[in-house]
């Protein structure tokens, strides 16, 4: 699904396709995070945090994540890293860097609910499932 963002004030701008204002392409993740307004998203987010399960992310994890993100910008599969996977025996694995080991590339992982480091290289990582809310409300019950 593509979309353009109301930022214009002369509607002219909307005329189209073509479109004179950039077009953004959602994937099926995307489009589930797309709201009308502000308040509507906040709402939503709040209302995940709360029924869930998940633990969330403390303030010392997220700086790591982010440090060794901006140090990981060569990582050619970016994509790979939006989706959190869920591992053989349920375990919640949250991809926020890869680093490259030869030719092979590593991905880091944080375990939300063992607040554990990890890796695994990027060939079985990518195997894995995508975490669904069903995995994550099931890991939080065990």
């Amino acid at each position: 699904m593509t979309a353009i963002r109301l930022v214009e004030d002369d509607p002219i701008w909307y005329a189209g396709p073509p479109y004179m204002v950039e077009e953004i392409v959602f994937d099926e993740a995307e489009l589930e995070d797309a709201y009308l307004s502000d308040d509507d998203a906040t709402r939503a987010a709040i209302s995940e945090a709360d029924t869930s399960g998940h633990p969330g992310f403390p303030h010392e994890v997220v700086s790591t994540m982010f440090a060794a993100r901006n140090k990981a910008r060569s990582y050619p599969r970016q994509p790979l890293l939006r989706f959190d996977r869920v591992r053989e025996d349920g375990e919640i694995l949250h991809p926020y860097a890869a680093a490259q080991i030869g030719k092979d590339w590593v991905v880091k992982l944080y375990l939300p609910f063992t607040a554990e480091w990890a890796e695994l290289p990027e060939a079985v990582f990518v195997r894995l499932a995508i975490s669904t809310s069903a995995d994550i409300k099931r890991r939080s019950h065990t």
